[in-house]
C-alpha cells in the first residue's frame, strides 16, 4: 500500500468554553497530507509571533483521533468517542495533567480527495480543575 504526500493548505478553529467565556482561535498554516488505508496523516507547523513554533502531526483512524504537538508545548493528547483518555500538557508554565472526554468526532474527506474536515467535541480537566469544553475543527484542501 502506497502513501503519498500532498501539500494542503490547513484552517484550524478552537473554541474553548470556560464558565461562561468563550475563547475562539484561529490558525492558518501549510503543511503535509499523507494516506495510507484508513489512516490519515497531517502535518503543520504554527507560527506566532510570541512564542517558539509548535510542529503538530494529527493522525486520524476511524476510532480515534491523536494530537501530537512539539515545541512550545509539549503534548500528545487522544480523542476516542464517548471515552475519557489521559495525558501531560508542558508549556512554559510548567506541566499540568490533562483529562480529556470525547463526545463526538466527525471526519468527512472529499470523494475526489481534494479538501477534508474533522470536528471533535471534548471537555478537558487540568489539574483535577474545573471541566472546559473545547470545539476543535480542522478543514483542509489541496
Amino acid at each position: 500500500m502506497e502513501t503519498s504526500k500532498v501539500p494542503v493548505n490547513i484552517k484550524l478553529i478552537t473554541e474553548i468554553n470556560d464558565t461562561g467565556s468563550k475563547d475562539v482561535t484561529t490558525i492558518e498554516e501549510t503543511g503535509n497530507f499523507y494516506q495510507k488505508g484508513n489512516i490519515s496523516v497531517l502535518t503543520f507547523t504554527e507560527h506566532s509571533e510570541d512564542q517558539e513554533d509548535v510542529s503538530a502531526m494529527i493522525t486520524i483512524l476511524q476510532d480515534k483521533v491523536s494530537v501530537k504537538r512539539t515545541g512550545a508545548v509539549d503534548m500528545h493528547q487522544v480523542f476516542k468517542k464517548k471515552k475519557k483518555t489521559e495525558n501531560t500538557f508542558k508549556h512554559a508554565y510548567g506541566t499540568m495533567h490533562m483529562e480529556t472526554y470525547t463526545d463526538q468526532i466527525t471526519y468527512e474527506q472529499s470523494a475526489n480527495d481534494k479538501k477534508g474536515k474533522l470536528f471533535i467535541s471534548y471537555t478537558t480537566r487540568l489539574n483535577g480543575e474545573i471541566d472546559r469544553r473545547h470545539r476543535l475543527t480542522l478543514f483542509f484542501t489541496k
